[in-house]
C-alpha cells in the first residue's frame, strides 16, 4: 500500500510539473482496466502527444504489457518510463520532441 501511494504522489507532483511546462496541455491519466499495461498518463499538446508510464523509483517493478505499450507508443509518438531518478532527462527528451 505505501507503494502505491509513494508512487501516486510522484505522478500529481509531475503532474504540476508537465502543465508549468506545457501551457495549455491537456493531461488525463489512462485505464489499465481497459487496456492492462497501458502506460499511466496521456499528454496532449498543441498537435503532439505523449504518453508516461509514471514508477516510485528505478527499481520498481513493470506489470505485464508495461514494456510493449511503451516501446509501441514511444514508435508512434514519445513514450517512456519516468521515476524521480531519470525525471530530468524524460522530461527534456518530451519538450524535444514536442518541440520537434
Amino acid at each position: 500500500m505505501a507503494k502505491d501511494i509513494l508512487e501516486s504522489r510522484y505522478q500529481s507532483q509531475l503532474i504540476k510539473k508537465l502543465r508549468a511546462l506545457f501551457d495549455g496541455c491537456i493531461i488525463t491519466k489512462l485505464d489499465p482496466d481497459y487496456l492492462q499495461g497501458v502506460p499511466d498518463l496521456l499528454i496532449l499538446w498543441r498537435d503532439k502527444w505523449a504518453t508516461l508510464e509514471c514508477k516510485r523509483d528505478a527499481f520498481a517493478p513493470h506489470r505485464p504489457n508495461q514494456d510493449y505499450y511503451v516501446e509501441r507508443m514511444n514508435e508512434m509518438s514519445f513514450s517512456a518510463f519516468i521515476f524521480p531518478e531519470n525525471e530530468e532527462r524524460v522530461l527534456y527528451e518530451l519538450q524535444r520532441s514536442f518541440e520537434a
